[in-house]
C-alpha cells in the first residue's frame, strides 16, 4: 500500500481550511485517511503560529514507514526542518503553448505582408515620380540637340524677327473711345 502525506480540504466556500493527513494514494482527496497529522489555515497571516500546526513525531513515524509527502506538505516540512526540499527549475514553464505559438507566427506573417505591401506602394510611387521627370529630361535634351544642329544662319535670322516690336492690337477701351469719337463727329 502506497502512502502519501497530503492536504485534505475542509472549510466552507471561499474559506479553505486544510488537514494534513496520511492516506492511501488511491483514496479521494477529501475522503478516507489513516491519521490526521496537523492543520493548515491559509486565511491566517503568514507570520501567525496558528497557520500551520503539525505533529512532528507522528510525521516522522509515517515518513519512516515509507509515506511520501506531496509538494505542498514537503514545503511545510522544509520550513520545520524535518526534510529538505530541492528547488525546482522548469525552464519550459514560461514557453507559450502550441496554439499561442501558431497565433504569434500568423501575426508575424501578417505584419511582414503589410510591411512588404507598404514597400511596394512606396516603390510604385517613387517610380511614378521618376518616370515624368525622365520623360521631361529626354524632351529637354532632344530640344537642345535640335537647336545645336540647326545652322547658325537660321538662328540669326530668327533672332531679329523676335526682337522687332510688333504692332499692338487695339484694346477694348481704345475701340470704345474711337466709336464714341465717331458718333460725336456725326452729330
Amino acid at each position: 500500500m502506497a502512502l502519501k502525506l497530503r492536504l485534505a480540504r475542509g472549510g466552507s466556500k471561499k474559506r479553505p481550511y486544510y488537514s494534513i493527513v496520511v492516506a492511501d494514494v488511491r483514496s479521494p482527496r477529501d475522503g478516507r485517511f489513516i491519521e490526521k497529522l496537523g492543520t493548515y489555515n491559509p486565511m491566517l497571516p503568514k507570520d501567525s503560529d496558528e497557520r500551520i500546526k503539525m505533529d512532528i513525531d507522528r510525521i516522522q513515524h509515517w515518513l519512516g514507514n515509507g509515506a511520501k509527502p506531496t509538494d505542498r506538505v514537503l514545503r511545510f516540512l522544509d520550513e520545520a526542518g524535518i526534510l529538505k526540499r530541492e528547488a525546482r527549475n522548469n525552464p519550459q514553464k514560461a514557453v507559450p503553448g502550441k496554439k499561442a505559438q501558431e497565433r504569434v507566427e500568423e501575426a508575424k506573417a501578417k505584419a511582414e505582408e503589410a510591411v512588404a505591401a507598404e514597400e511596394d506602394a512606396k516603390n510604385a510611387e517613387a517610380a511614378a515620380e521618376e518616370a515624368p521627370a525622365e520623360e521631361a529630361a529626354t524632351e529637354a535634351t532632344a530640344e537642345e540637340e535640335a537647336a545645336a544642329e540647326a545652322p547658325a544662319e537660321e538662328t540669326a535670322a530668327e533672332a531679329p524677327a523676335e526682337e522687332a516690336p510688333a504692332e499692338e492690337a487695339p484694346t477694348e477701351e481704345a475701340v470704345a473711345e474711337e466709336a464714341s469719337v465717331e458718333e460725336d463727329a456725326k452729330a
